[in-house]
């Protein structure tokens, strides 16, 4: 990806609302699975690590994004960002620039 395209993205992400939040269970197989839904479905996700987590949210978004198969666009604090391009082109709502 891009720094141009990692922009772009980190554009769009400061328009929508956190999508899940990871709390002290941290990552749990079932939330690695809906967050891989919510990329298939939306492509461009934010997460919240809530306070309570013991693990920091650089370390969090690494892993969610070797298991989601995404890329981590950005990483505010506690806020992360995940983008995956939907698979089938009828599905893609996402265009990144050249």
């Amino acid at each position: 990806m891009t720094s141009k395209q990692r922009s772009y993205l980190k554009g769009l992400a400061m328009n929508i609302d956190p999508v899940f939040q990871i709390g002290k269970s941290s990552l749990t197989p079932e939330i690695t699975a809906a967050i891989a839904e919510a990329l298939e479905a939306r492509e461009l996700i934010k997460i919240t690590v809530l306070k309570n987590c013991l693990d920091d949210g650089s370390s969090i978004a690494s892993v969610l994004s070797e298991r989601t198969h995404s890329e981590v666009v950005q990483v505010i604090g506690r806020r992360i960002v995940l983008y995956k391009q939907a698979k089938e082109e009828s599905k893609r709502k996402i265009v990144l620039p050249k």
